[in-house]
């Protein structure tokens, strides 16, 4: 039952949209993140990451950032990856570093060896882009965590 809900979950989060339709957004490229290991608190985490920015048109940006979770974030995890289309409403101006802000949404994850989750995330400068997962996050390590995620990036 419990596994049923979890999976359950992950696929809302998978599957939800960010924002405006489909129709009403350009797809801007592709965020890329490695996110350190460290220990989930009960309550909450916060760990440290690198992210690449690669542009629909080949351009690359790097930045560096914090990965938070608030609510039950249990157990011990390795170095995570995560894939994200960034997307933003048809019609935005996105100038250099526009990735740059902090973005929030609802997270599932849960690693028993190999880990498996979903971020799907909205924020930036303007709070225009959504993050939509790409494919789930995947790791190792012993953790279970569902709660509200927030990803702070600034310029490498």
């Amino acid at each position: 039952m419990k596994t049923t809900i979890l999976a359950a979950m992950i696929a809302a989060a998978i599957a939800a949209p960010v924002g405006a339709s489909a129709a009403e957004q350009t797809r801007l490229g592709v965020l890329e993140c490695t996110i350190e290991g460290g220990i989930g608190l009960l309550l909450g985490s916060s760990k440290n990451g690198t992210c690449t920015f690669i542009q629909a048109d080949g351009a690359v940006e790097t930045y560096t950032g914090t990965i938070s979770k608030i609510g039950i974030d249990i157990g011990v995890t390795g170095e995570t990856y995560l894939k994200w289309v960034v997307v933003t409403p048809t019609g935005s101006e996105i100038g250099t570093h526009a990735l740059a802000g902090k973005y929030v949404g609802v997270s599932t994850g849960v690693s028993l060896g190999i880990g498996l989750g979903a971020n799907a995330l909205v924020g930036g400068q303007l709070k225009n882009i959504g993050l939509q997962p790409l494919s789930v996050e995947s790791g190792t390590g012993l953790n279970i965590a569902v709660g509200v995620s927030s990803l702070t990036l600034n310029p490498a």
